[in-house]
């Protein structure tokens, strides 16, 4: 708002000119690059990639116990920052091989992971298969 007639001052993000400022082009651009990507991934992409997650996870528990243990030991290893963000990127399934690691009773652990995988999987598909 102008009071007593004062010239409006420019905003300082704009460039002379009323053009965005070379930083704000470059990070809309990114941010618009992103936003189209995730759009297009979330939807589409993640859900084939944790069902076809889900189908190794559940072949290993059947024929390849120590694979689950291997995959579990090496993101143990990993130095506190990456293991922060493959606990992020694959929360589910990284779940999923905690509970398996536990000592808890077979069946409440494949009763636990089974569960995970459902809801993860349900997370997933399309608001129109499912009529949500």
């Amino acid at each position: 708002m102008i009071a007593d007639g004062a010239a409006p001052t420019q905003h300082p993000d704009t460039a002379p000119g009323g053009k965005k400022a070379p930083m704000d082009a470059v990070i809309d651009t990114l941010a618009t690059g992103l936003g189209s990507f995730l759009g297009f991934f979330v939807p589409v992409i993640a859900p084939f990639l944790f069902a076809g997650l889900w189908l190794a996870f559940a072949w290993a528990l059947v024929a390849s116990q120590g694979s689950l243990d291997a995959t579990w030991q090496w993101i143990r290893a990993l130095p506190l920052l990456l293991q922060a963000v493959v606990w992020l990127l694959f929360l589910p399934l990284v779940a999923g091989l905690w509970v398996y690691e536990n000592t808890w009773p077979l069946v409440l652990r494949i009763a636990v992971i089974a569960s995970i995988g459902a809801w993860n999987i349900w997370m997933f598909l399309p608001r129109g298969i499912l009529g949500r």
